[in-house]
């Protein structure tokens, strides 16, 4: 199962990296399977990230479809930021501590904290804000050793080849970046 979520998973990035609609179909599929992965792997907080990212990808195919004949990729202003990170860090401190009292969760300030930084990221390409790259390489570095630690290797793999397309998306994009 975690072959099959990793080749659609990485899928969904190369056909987001081209601004192709059907990524969001890939990403719906791949979430369907990681469900059922990250929760017996312990991570809670990832197997709810999972049912978010099924829901983006509606959200995210209607944002795309209503914009197909344009892709116009757009900038968030620093006080965006400021409000995403301080939210992102708020909703990390309040889960992960829920999570590391009131569960047997694996690590529950990181998965916490990638959980909130991916929630935010997907918004941000759903939007298709630039900086949603930059967020994603910081969230995907942390993933790569959360994933190792509960020998998902596999994954952790994808998240370093996803590391290595998110220079190739965050250049794509800003190819076609809207500064007006």
């Amino acid at each position: 199962m975690e072959v099959l979520a990793v080749s659609l998973a990485l899928l969904y990035l190369i056909l987001v990296v081209r601004q192709n609609i059907l990524c969001w179909l890939a990403g719906i599929l791949s979430s369907t399977l990681y469900i059922f992965i990250m929760y017996s792997a312990g991570l809670y907080m990832e197997a709810c990230l999972q049912v978010f990212y099924i829901a983006m990808g509606f959200y995210g195919w209607s944002q795309w479809k209503s914009n197909e004949s344009k892709f116009l990729v757009r900038s968030w202003s620093n006080t965006n930021h400021l409000k995403a990170v301080s939210l992102i860090l708020f909703l990390t401190l309040s889960s992960g501590y829920l999570l590391e009292n009131f569960t047997n969760a694996a690590l529950p300030f990181f998965d916490a904290l990638t959980t909130w930084g991916a929630v935010v990221a997907t918004y941000m390409v759903a939007k298709k804000l630039i900086e949603n790259w930059i967020y994603w390489f910081v969230i995907n570095f942390i993933s790569v050793f959360l994933f190792v630690s509960r020998d998902l290797n596999l994954t952790a793999m994808l998240f370093v080849g996803y590391l290595i397309i998110i220079f190739f998306g965050y250049r794509s994009w800003n190819q076609m970046r809207d500064d007006s």
